[in-house]
């Protein structure tokens, strides 16, 4: 397993209003996140903050292109993230005792903080499709490049990690600095992850690791 510090890239906030960073996610363009009533975008490239959506937003949340869903509770809401408007809802897996939030192949990610699980989850009926194992308490999760990554929080110390996602085998670790937790976690898509810092109301911006390309066989 590769184990290095996480690198910290960029800061963002706190900002007004919002005390608290749950949930992270990115559409593209801005990255949004929970702080308990209300979900918040702001731009990464300027740090302004854009617009805000009234709704519950208790933990993770995630974007799969069209919509936003959001963990409220002990369900998870789909959002129409031009209006605001609560599309549907289905159950969360913990009934409220969950934690980060994905999108990926056409399924939710859902962490379950103290039972350290990764859940794959059905959109559409919230029925747990499988279950991934973790050794520590598990935070936001994200996508990206067929990777998948979980932070975790546990005892004033976290880490984002990358994990085998049929075995849970952890391949590889950011160690972030003692008493900075990673509330949510997201990707960009490309070589920066969005995590959450929890009751610090700050997002930061923290470099995944780059990948050495493979060499064509000849």
């Amino acid at each position: 397993m590769k184990q290095v510090a996480a690198e910290i890239l960029r800061e963002y906030g706190p900002f007004p209003e919002a005390e608290h960073v749950h949930g992270v996610t990115f559409d593209g363009k801005n990255v949004w996140f929970a702080s308990g009533d209300r979900l918040n975008a702001f731009d990464p490239a300027s740090g302004a903050a854009v617009r805000s959506i009234d709704v519950a937003a208790h933990a993770g949340t995630a974007f799969d292109g069209k919509h936003l869903f959001q963990i409220a509770e002990d369900r998870i809401q789909k959002i129409d993230p031009r209006t605001g408007r609560v599309l549907a809802t289905i159950p969360a897996p913990g009934g409220g005792a969950d934690s980060g939030l994905a999108w990926a192949e056409g399924s939710l990610w859902v962490g379950q903080y103290r039972d350290r699980k990764i859940h794959q989850v059905d959109p559409e009926t919230g029925a747990v499709l499988r279950t991934i194992d973790s050794s520590r308490f598990v935070t936001g999760v994200t996508w990206v490049d067929g990777e998948l990554w979980h932070a975790t929080w546990q005892d004033d110390e976290s880490d984002v990690r990358r994990i085998d996602p049929q075995t849970g085998e952890v391949l590889e670790r950011l160690q972030m600095p003692s008493g900075m937790g990673v509330s949510g976690l997201e990707s960009d898509g490309g070589d920066v992850f969005f995590c959450g810092g929890g009751n610090s109301g700050i997002v930061r911006a923290v470099r995944r690791p780059k990948r050495t390309p493979t060499k064509a066989r000849r």
